[in-house]
């Protein structure tokens, strides 16, 4: 792979890699982290996808502006529990503790991110486990483990052998999309796949869920741009 910038304001970098499978050129703007790749197909020359990069840098800038810059865990950033945005605070002690608008973090500098990253996903499985207790309830069925990533391609998933996983940002999404996402997974266990027959399943013992599926859709990719790296 390499690498080029577009001239302009701003300065677009992209990421160039070939593909034995590409047919032809193609940009993607990732919604997760904003990182444009330029794909080639074996044998069309660099200069040539090049040319095409700098053809769409308008359309790129218009794709990242829309996106919105990533958010660092720091005082004064807003960052959603539940759906809620919070303000982040410096805090005291040893917890972190959520207020109705505020994030109070102990610590500062390099270690409010990990401290928030590991807070919310105790909430998170917190939230998951009550929720998919109570959708493998309704569905009769019961699931093995429970586990929890940070997944970039999926928000959850379920295996052959009952297991579930989630992403642990879900917490950060609104109650209602967090529960439709358990729903969803646990009614695999009924239906490994996602026919009408899976759909009825969802909506048994979901309820309608139309609303929050197009949430995800539309918000969903925001909720990555909360960087908690140290």
């Amino acid at each position: 792979m390499g690498q080029h910038v577009l001239p302009g304001n701003p300065p677009v970098p992209v990421t160039i890699r070939r593909s034995a499978r590409a047919r032809r050129i193609s940009l993607r703007v990732s919604a997760l982290d904003g990182r444009v790749t330029l794909t080639l197909p074996r044998h069309v020359p660099e200069r040539q996808g090049l040319d095409f990069a700098h053809e769409k840098a308008e359309w790129l800038r218009s794709h990242l502006s829309a996106r919105g810059d990533d958010v660092i865990i720091r005082p004064g950033a807003l960052i959603p529990v539940e759906g809620q945005p919070r303000e982040v605070r410096a805090g005291s002690g040893r917890s972190v503790r959520l207020g109705p608008e505020t994030l109070e973090i102990p610590g500062s500098g390099d270690t409010m991110g990990p401290r928030l990253a590991a807070w919310l996903k105790a909430l998170a499985r917190d939230r998951l486990a009550e929720a998919s207790d109570l959708y493998a309830d309704r569905l009769g069925r019961g699931y093995a483990r429970l586990t929890l990533r940070d997944t970039r391609s999926r928000w959850g998933s379920c295996t052959a052998d009952a297991g579930l996983m989630y992403s642990w940002r879900l917490v950060m999404a609104p109650p209602e999309v967090l529960a439709y996402v358990a729903a969803h997974e646990v009614a695999h266990l009924a239906q490994m796949n996602h026919s009408p027959a899976f759909w009825a399943e969802v909506e048994r013992i979901h309820g309608p869920y139309k609303t929050q599926r197009g949430w995800l859709r539309q918000k969903g990719s925001d909720l990555h741009r909360y960087r908690f790296d140290a």
